[in-house]
């Protein structure tokens, strides 16, 4: 069966696909993006890939369509209905400042206006006691308003909802007799989760993306079973695993970090045959800088992700910390007179200058031609304008009183800082030292910023693997069927009705179970892990703490004391025995195993050439580093064999991108052909 793994971005479109039963099969391919619509760019990576859709048994797509609507807010605006004096709560939010001092900010305008937010008379207490009865009447005349609108995408949030969802799921039944064909988001279904901000925000972005990703999956679909597409097409999601295209219409939610979610895939299956206990995770795009840290083979997961500031969403999805910083990035001067660099790109159209489709504005990319580190005939595959991108260049370099590849440089050097920046937000921002990190670099561009970046981040180890350019995409087609499911259960641990833990946590194994089944996941290929949000008694913020499979008696709630000791101080260094602790969310994931190709077969099916007696050097070429030419040796990255040590300067290059080596750095080849550079320390 022939899977195939594709990837969205922001320029590029990449796709990464092997065959299960034909070892040794391997196919990839890099496109520009279609951003009018992303469909369109698949069927291209498709095409170019020279794979038909009928061959396909497994498609799974990364996409960022979800993160752009949100944050472009391009969405048919949906209607919210919430527990009357709670409209207002999506835009007051918790009163916090972004800037302490400064006293014109502007906070960002709520995902639902004030004109299409409801309220309805009703109540349930924090025990799930009725206060006040939902006011059918009053719901009735809600959702009569809402359809003279003609809005049908609906949020459906009151207060309380977490512990029982009954009064929602009676305004559903009132909103759908009244709009048959409306798509409708309830809190008690979307996060049943205490604190109503993040459940309302939440579910409110579930509403607003239904008719987004609705309708782009089924024009995907028609696009490729027109085709003769006949196979599984899957979503990867936020959290690290994939879904089907069907669920992901009834959870859109879960897609907000789809597109990086793919390089964590790759990063942990790098992790495991390496056998290599944490690494930081980065990719390199035309658009953005994505990093991520892995500890025992997983990525670090947040459960308090913030689409603008005060508006969370609390969905499990792993810590990727995304800037604006890509090969498209554009150089730029700001008042004060100093370069500066992104977050504003040139995308896929027109692109950078040397892409010859327009763009006039000084890239990263431009920037790296200048210097000599790119190909200006890539290969063969595509020729880039060099005198076009040093015109970009000299449009800040004058100003600056600079050469221009002194500016250009220095457009490099800042680049690479902000992505040092961002490594900084995933590692030392959680409790760990990037220094005691090794750093895996993907995209087109990672092992092109991969050592500066390091050396910024006081990282001397870098592993570029052969398929780096098309990360995301080869970790798409290894991703496990993974799904969440979580319920409020706030007691002290100490003295929990260990009866009621026992049975939460059964319950949420049901359904996970049953949420399995209706995905197609064979039962022996499930694992279920069991979680909880726990904080001291008092605190307002929560750990997420491993809790043990089976009966949980008092011994086991001991043990998960002793887990949630140890999880608080690797993440904020401190912890105490002395205070008591609390349960206040139960999570259960499950994950559905798929199969992996062996990493040698892998290894040796990226290599055009497997021999390498011919060597790898191909030529030498002036490349800038630290204000001075170096004729720099050109290897070609299918020709290097096991073994083999590249000193800088140098640089390699692979089909999907290139690997700088500048002076004073080493390269080994390792036994899977990955690239494994020593970064020379200050």
């Amino acid at each position: 069966m022939r899977r195939v793994g594709i990837d969205v971005g922001g320029t590029f479109t990449d796709l990464f696909a092997w065959d299960q039963s034909q070892a040794g099969w391997v196919r990839t391919a890099k496109t520009l993006s279609t951003p009018e619509d992303p469909s369109i760019g698949v069927m291209n990576a498709l095409r170019v890939a020279g794979i038909a859709p009928a061959e396909i048994g497994m498609l799974i797509h990364g996409t960022t369509i979800a993160t752009n609507a949100l944050i472009e807010r391009k969405y048919p605006e949906p209607a919210m209905v919430t527990t009357a004096g709670f409209r207002d709560t999506i835009e007051i939010r918790r009163q916090r400042r972004q800037r302490l001092y400064d006293p014109y900010q502007v906070k960002p305008r709520p995902l639902i206006r004030r004109a299409r937010r409801f309220t309805v008379t009703e109540k349930l207490g924090a025990d799930g006691s009725t206060v006040r009865p939902l006011d059918r009447d009053e719901a009735r005349r809600v959702a009569e308003q809402i359809a003279e609108l003609g809005i049908k995408n609906i949020a459906v949030a009151f207060i309380n909802s977490y512990v029982d969802g009954r009064h929602e799921q009676e305004m559903r039944e009132i909103l759908l007799d009244v709009i048959p064909d409306a798509q409708i988001a309830l809190s008690s279904e979307t996060r049943p989760k205490v604190r109503e901000l993040g459940r309302f925000i939440t579910t409110a972005v579930r509403a607003a993306l239904f008719p987004v990703i609705g309708d782009y999956l089924t024009r995907l679909e028609g696009q490729l079973a027109d085709h003769g597409f006949r196979g599984q097409l899957y979503i990867v999601k936020s959290n690290g695993g994939m879904m089907t295209s069907a669920l992901a219409k009834a959870r859109p939610e879960e897609l907000i970090e789809s597109g990086p979610a793919g390089g964590i895939a790759a990063g942990r299956f790098l992790a495991q045959v390496l056998d290599i206990p944490s690494m930081i995770v980065t990719d390199v795009g035309g658009t953005s800088f994505e990093a991520s840290l892995m500890e025992g083979g997983r990525g670090l997961m947040r459960d308090d992700y913030e689409i603008e500031w005060e508006m969370p969403l609390i969905t499990p999805m792993l810590d990727i910390r995304s800037i604006g910083a890509g090969g498209g990035s554009i150089a730029w001067i700001d008042d004060g007179g100093s370069l500066r660099v992104g977050p504003q790109s040139a995308g896929a159209d027109p692109g950078p200058a040397c892409y010859r489709r327009g763009g006039t504005q000084p890239t990263v990319t431009d920037a790296n031609l200048v210097l000599g580190r790119i190909d200006p005939n890539l290969g063969g595959k595509f020729a880039l304008d060099v005198e076009a991108a040093r015109r970009a260049i000299a449009q800040v370099a004058e100003p600056l009183g600079l050469s221009i590849e002194d500016c250009a440089e220095g457009i490099i050097e800042i680049a690479s800082e902000n992505m040092a920046g961002a490594i900084r937000m995933v590692s030392t921002d959680r409790g760990r030292d990037p220094r005691d990190q090794t750093l895996l670099a993907f995209g087109g561009a990672g092992g092109m910023h991969a050592p500066f970046v390091a050396a910024a981040a006081g990282i001397d180890r870098i592993i570029v693997p052969p398929f780096a350019g098309v990360a995301c995409a080869f970790g798409a087609t290894i991703m496990d069927v993974q799904h969440d499911l979580e319920a409020t259960f706030y007691a002290e641990a100490r003295s929990a009705d260990l009866a009621a833990l026992n049975r939460a946590y059964a319950d949420l194994e049901q359904e996970v179970l049953e949420l399995m089944a209706r995905e197609g996941v064979e039962s022996e290929t499930i694992v279920l892990e069991r979680s909880a949000q726990m904080r001291y008694v008092g605190q307002s913020y929560e750990v997420t703490t491993p809790v043990p499979a089976g009966e949980l008696d008092s011994a086991a709630v001991e043990q998960i004391i002793e887990n949630f000791h140890r999880e608080h101080e690797r993440e904020y260094g401190v912890f105490s025995a002395s205070f008591d602790v609390a349960f206040v969310t139960l999570r259960v994931t499950g994950t559905g195993v798929v199969a992996k190709p062996e990493a040698s077969v892998l290894a040796s099916s990226l290599a055009h050439q497997q021999n390498g007696h011919q060597g790898s050097l191909k030529e030498t070429r002036g490349v800038y580093f630290a204000g001075t030419t170096h004729d720099a040796e050109i290897h070609d990255a299918d020709l290097l064999v096991p073994g083999q040590v590249i000193a800088g300067p140098a640089v390699i290059e692979q089909a999907d991108g290139a690997i700088v080596l500048p002076p004073g750095t080493t390269a080994e080849v390792d036994q899977y052909r990955n690239v494994v550079v020593q970064v020379r320390k200050e």
